[in-house]
């Protein structure tokens, strides 16, 4: 993963007026760059005159807002502090799902959706606060003028269809019908025809999602799923090792933040103790004088 950016851990926010620094985390670094939304140009238009019943989310070529209007809405609609392990992940995020959602071949569906919710849950685990955790949600999917409460239902409705299944029938979609099959159809169809479907690492978290739900995560599922689906499955492993790279680090960084969180406790009750035995030690002295004066 050479060449690739780096994000930082090296400051928490705590508070909108104070930085605490983590010196020991500057060789700790979470390579998110790496975590990027490529166009793979897997695509189909889907026929007008199918009888299913599928949203599509498209951009359109007028009145696209830019990066830096994504970011001010998000910063609008969310205007705490948020500790930047969380911050830094967060932005770089907002701004390479900004330049995927708005390309003339974005479609939304329910398993980009699945993707990018076990992505953020996964990323987001451990926050400080499960309220300011949902809020923080709302506020990024909302600022790409998409519907928060669409992913969290679609992402629900496919993990619920995804432990009725097998491998078999997972693979097995096309011939079966239902709202989960119609949407897998429709990308399937999608992903046919060149410049119809925008690909991304967050469909590919999707996919796997599904053969773990399913407890169907051998190679030759996947394969057989791909082809379905009419994806590569070579950039599907691709997407998914730097998936499971940038959990490793995260789950690392976390971990040097917890590390210094209790350091910084330990040190501050340190020195509470100290200047409690310093207060008494005067006090025991200024008693001691004042009795030997009355003497």
């Amino acid at each position: 993963m050479a060449g690739m950016a780096s994000v930082s851990f090296m400051s928490i926010t705590q508070s909108s007026d104070r930085n605490f620094s983590i010196p020991s985390a500057r060789n700790h670094i979470c390579n998110f760059d790496a975590f990027k939304f490529r166009s793979t140009n897997f695509s189909l238009n889907f026929p007008a005159s199918s009888p299913r019943t599928v949203v599509h989310c498209m951009s359109t070529a007028t009145d696209v807002p830019t990066v830096t209007d994504t970011k001010l809405n998000f910063l609008k609609a969310y205007k705490r502090p948020i500790p930047s392990i969380y911050n830094t992940v967060l932005q770089e995020l907002i701004v390479q799902q900004h330049l995927m959602r708005y390309k003339r071949s974005y479609r939304y569906d329910p398993v980009f959706a699945l993707g990018f919710v076990t992505v953020y849950d996964q990323l987001m685990e451990g926050y400080p606060s499960d309220e300011d955790r949902g809020t923080i949600f709302k506020a990024y999917i909302e600022a790409l003028n998409e519907e928060p409460g669409q992913y969290r239902a679609d992402a629900q409705k496919v993990e619920e269809w995804a432990r009725a299944q097998t491998a078999s029938t997972l693979v097995d979609f096309a011939s079966r019908e239902g709202e989960i099959e119609g949407s897998l159809k429709d990308i399937a169809e999608r992903a046919g025809i060149k410049g119809s479907f925008s690909y991304s690492r967050f469909f590919a978290v999707g996919l796997f999602r599904l053969l773990e739900l399913a407890n169907a995560t051998e190679p030759t599922v996947l394969e057989k799923l791909c082809v379905a689906l009419c994806v590569d499955k070579k950039s599907i492993d691709r997407d998914l090792d730097v998936y499971r790279n940038l959990l490793s680090k995260l789950v690392q960084a976390k971990e040097l933040l917890n590390e210094y969180v209790y350091r910084e406790k330990k040190k501050r009750e340190e020195r509470v103790e100290s200047q409690k035995a310093i207060e008494a030690v005067t006090k025991c002295t200024g008693e001691y004088q004042y009795s030997g004066a009355v003497m």
